[in-house]
């Protein structure tokens, strides 16, 4: 199964073709919300480097969120495109899975958080029974105080990823000491290979989706809607 994933869920833009449990290609861009005049230029690199024709993949694969919303809808619209170009079926993979499963086989919590803006975080808990990554929370849009709160109950060394932690490593350090590790740089922050790895397992579930009927996964209304609401 060669699977083409897209990651636009935040600052990170990226793509990759991954085939089964081999990583073909991948092209990752970190510089800023600038997802509408780099992604499609990642996703032909990737194909040129990996010598593979859109026609020749078999399910295509998309962070949907939560995130930016702007990245989210710029990501989704640009997989719905690719995927009705040759008429092949998609999985949007949760952001909040991708990012956990950068971190591989460990024994301790995996708390990925991302920046929501005001003060809170994009989050979940995640932990591995076996081989398996597990989910065991919802997933919230917190205060990053309420996220730490809860974690320091259960007593157990987690793993922070994500792009929050540039802003409350601090913070968490402070209130969890040595308790709280983080993730190295190159795993801290979305992978399109860990959304197309994630493609693949769950389209082995048979979980695909049409290309038409796939739409963005938001925890919570835009800024500009809040915004308006506040007005009446």
């Amino acid at each position: 199964m060669l699977v083409l994933a897209i990651e636009s869920s935040s600052h990170v833009a990226g793509a990759a073709l991954v085939n089964e449990d081999k990583l073909i290609a991948e092209c990752i861009l970190n510089r800023g919300l600038t997802h509408s005049e780099y992604l499609m230029t990642l996703i032909d690199n990737i194909l040129t480097m990996g010598a593979v024709k859109v026609e020749d993949i078999d399910i295509f694969g998309v962070s949907k969120g939560p995130g930016s919303f702007t990245g989210l809808r710029i990501g989704i619209a640009t997989i719905k495109g690719l995927a009705q170009s040759v008429d092949r079926p998609v999985v949007g993979v949760p952001t909040l899975d991708g990012l956990a499963y950068n971190v591989q086989y460990t024994h301790h919590l995996i708390c990925p958080i991302m920046d929501a803006r005001r003060g809170q975080v994009y989050t979940s808990l995640y932990e591995y029974k076996g081989s398996k990554m597990i989910r065991i929370d919802e997933y919230n849009a917190l205060p990053i105080e309420e996220v730490l709160r809860k974690l320091v109950t259960k007593g157990r060394d987690v793993i922070f990823l994500g792009d929050a932690v540039g802003i409350y490593k601090n913070k968490i350090k402070d209130r969890m000491g040595e308790k709280a590790l983080f993730a190295p740089a190159p795993f801290r922050e979305q992978r399109p290979s860990s959304i197309a790895s994630l493609t693949i397992e769950i389209a082995h579930r048979g979980q695909v989706e049409d290309y038409r009927d796939i739409v963005p996964f938001y925890l919570r209304k835009s800024q500009a809607e809040q915004r308006r609401e506040e007005k009446f």
